[in-house]
C-alpha cells in the first residue's frame, strides 16, 4: 500500500467540513475531491482548500483511479446508495452515522466490502472520544464490576429532522457508545415516541434494551427540550461512572459507591440485609484529541494494514438493527420486539 491515501469527501454540509478538516491534518492521508451538489458549498471548500479538487458530480470522484478511500457525509436515505457504488468502483468507504436506513442495506455493504476485501468503517464519532475509550477500559478490567444498568439522557431545542425521527439522529450516539462499552448484546427493545409536528418524525423518544444477566439500559432522547444535555450513567457491582460529554473538563467520574447483600439465613429473604458503600469519586486523566482526528487516523491504518475498524460494518448494522426494532415498537405502543440474528454476549 502506497504511503498516502488519497480521500474523495462525498458531502460537504454539516460534517462533510469536519471530515475535510482532518483528513487534510492527518499524516499518510490527502484530501483530492469534494462532492456536492450545492456550489456555493464547493466555492468555501476550495477558498479554504486551494489546492481541492471540487465537483457536483459525486461520480467523478469514484472515477478518478487516484483515489483509494471515499468519506461520506450525506444524508441518511443516501448512504446506501453511495457506500455500495464506492466499494463497487474499490474504493475503501467510511460512511457518516446511522449506516443505512434498514439492515438488509447494511448486511449487502458488508457483503460487497467482503467480497472485494475493502475496508468498511462506520462514523460512530464517539466511540474515539477519550472520554469513552476511558469508560472502555474501566469496564474491561472489571473496575466498575459485573454491569447492571445503563443509562442515558440526550435532549435539547432542534435540530428537527425531516427524513429520520429522533432515535436515529440522536439515540444512533448512544447506541454505538453502549455497542461499543457493554459486554453483551441486547436480545429485545422497547420503544415509545410522540410527534408534536403534524405529518413529521417522532421527536421524543424513550428507548429500553434488555440484556441477559439482569442488564437492562434505557435511553430518553428529546429535541424539545429547554436545556442541552448529554449525559450517561453506567452502574456496577463495584463502582459507578457518570459522564457527562458537556463538562470542559472532568467528563468521567468514578464513584465508589454501591451496596453490598449480606444474609443472616440462606432459608430467607426477609434476613438479607442490604449495605451501602460510599467511597471516594475521582476524575481519570482524559486523552483530549480530537475524536474525529483519532477515528481518521484509524481509518487511514485500517487501509494500509487492511485490519478491521473498531466501528466497522458490523457495529453499524448491530446499531440499525436496533433503530429498526424500535422503530417497530414505537408503531406498538412499545411492544417488546426481539432483535433477530443477536448473539446475547459479545
Amino acid at each position: 500500500m502506497k504511503d498516502t491515501i488519497a480521500i474523495g469527501v462525498i458531502g460537504y454540509g454539516y460534517w462533510g467540513p469536519n471530515l475535510v478538516r482532518n483528513f487534510s491534518e492527518i499524516p499518510g492521508a490527502q484530501v483530492r475531491t469534494v462532492s456536492d451538489f450545492k456550489p456555493n458549498l464547493l466555492a468555501k471548500a476550495q477558498t479554504r482548500y486551494p489546492t481541492l479538487q471540487v465537483t457536483t458530480d459525486y461520480r467523478d470522484i469514484l472515477k478518478d483511479p487516484k483515489i483509494d478511500a471515499v468519506a461520506i457525509a450525506t444524508p441518511v436515505s443516501t448512504h446506501f446508495d453511495l457506500a455500495l457504488a464506492a466499494l463497487q468502483a474499490g474504493k475503501h468507504v467510511l460512511v457518516e452515522k446511522p449506516m443505512t436506513t434498514s439492515s438488509e442495506q447494511a448486511m449487502r455493504l458488508i457483503e460487497e466490502a467482503q467480497r472485494r476485501n475493502l475496508v468498511l468503517m462506520v462514523d460512530h464519532t464517539f466511540v474515539y472520544t477519550g472520554a469513552v475509550r476511558k469508560m472502555h477500559d474501566l469496564i474491561a478490567t472489571k473496575v466498575v464490576g459485573d454491569i447492571y444498568y445503563y443509562d442515558s439522557v440526550r435532549v435539547n431545542l432542534g435540530l428537527f429532522q425531516h427524513d429520520v425521527n429522533v432515535l436515529w439522529d440522536l439515540a444512533v450516539h448512544d447506541l454505538s457508545m453502549m455497542d461499543y462499552l457493554l459486554p453483551y448484546r441486547p436480545y429485545a427493545v422497547s420503544a415509545t415516541g410522540v410527534s408534536h409536528v403534524p405529518r413529521e418524525p417522532e421527536n421524543i423518544a424513550y428507548l429500553t434494551l434488555f440484556f441477559e444477566n439482569n442488564l437492562m439500559a434505557h435511553l430518553h432522547v428529546n429535541w424539545l427540550a429547554p436545556v442541552k444535555v448529554r449525559r450517561t450513567l453506567i452502574g456496577g457491582s463495584q463502582r459507578m461512572i457518570v459522564y457527562d460529554d458537556l463538562e470542559p473538563s472532568e467528563k468521567v467520574k468514578i464513584y465508589d459507591k454501591g451496596i453490598t447483600l449480606n444474609s443472616n439465613s440462606a432459608e430467607s429473604v426477609y434476613q438479607m440485609l442490604i449495605g451501602y458503600r460510599a467511597g471516594d469519586m475521582w476524575a481519570p486523566h482524559l486523552d483530549m484529541t480530537e475524536a474525529i482526528r483519532t477515528e481518521g487516523l484509524h481509518f487511514i491504518d485500517c487501509i494500509k494494514q487492511s485490519d478491521r475498524p473498531i466501528t466497522d460494518g458490523e457495529a453499524g448494522l448491530r446499531v440499525v438493527r436496533i433503530l429498526e426494532a424500535a422503530t417497530q415498537s414505537i408503531k406498538q405502543q412499545g411492544r417488546l420486539v426481539e432483535l433477530s440474528g443477536v448473539e446475547v454476549t459479545a
